[in-house]
């Protein structure tokens, strides 16, 4: 009976081990969503009249490189952050921009779903702060230091397209260490 009981829990154990992160979404959806969301950057691009400068805030690739180092669960965790902070900053006012107002609410849901998924796939996470003060200063100091003028959402359309093109990476390891 004990080595019933035992060999139960080890199966279920090691089920849930291997197979906590693979999640339909993540296989299925992911990928998608990812390219939707980078093509609804680039629409904006081609729709935009501003000129750029470079980013007063410098791109954070310590916690990239960071992650990419970490557990597929963390890469999850920082992925979710991620958008989850995107999707903050581009709830911001950005009537100076010249984006259509239905491509910008498009890419809201498109990023919305794809932290949603990913979410799905993870158990609860602790943010991380530095990432979150990189995203606060990006808010601070490129739009509302340029009075979210159309030149500062140009700044943050291109480092946000860094973003997504860095998360995709993360993923993509995720599911390549999974197959």
């Amino acid at each position: 009976m004990l080595h019933r009981i035992f060999f139960l829990c080890l199966f279920v154990a090691l089920y849930t081990s291997g197979s906590s992160l693979r999640c339909r979404w993540m296989d299925h959806k992911f990928r998608q969503c990812s390219e939707n969301s980078l093509n609804l950057l680039e629409t904006m691009a081609n729709n935009s009249t501003n000129t750029t400068e470079d980013a007063e805030v410098t791109f954070p690739k310590d916690l990239y490189s960071q992650a990419s180092k970490a557990s597929a669960e963390d890469k999850l965790v920082f992925t979710v952050q991620v958008l989850e902070e995107v999707s903050v900053l581009f709830e911001e006012d950005h009537s100076s921009a010249s984006w259509e107002k239905s491509t910008v609410e498009h890419f809201l849901s498109v990023v919305t779903r794809q932290a949603e998924g990913l979410r799905s796939c993870i158990g609860s996470h602790k943010k991380n702060k530095k990432l979150h003060m990189y995203f606060k200063r990006l808010s601070r100091h490129v739009l509302e230091g340029k009075d979210h003028s159309a030149a500062a959402w140009e700044l943050i359309r291109k480092e946000i397209q860094t973003h997504l093109l860095r998360i995709d990476q993360l993923i993509s390891s995720v599911l390549t260490a999974n197959n």
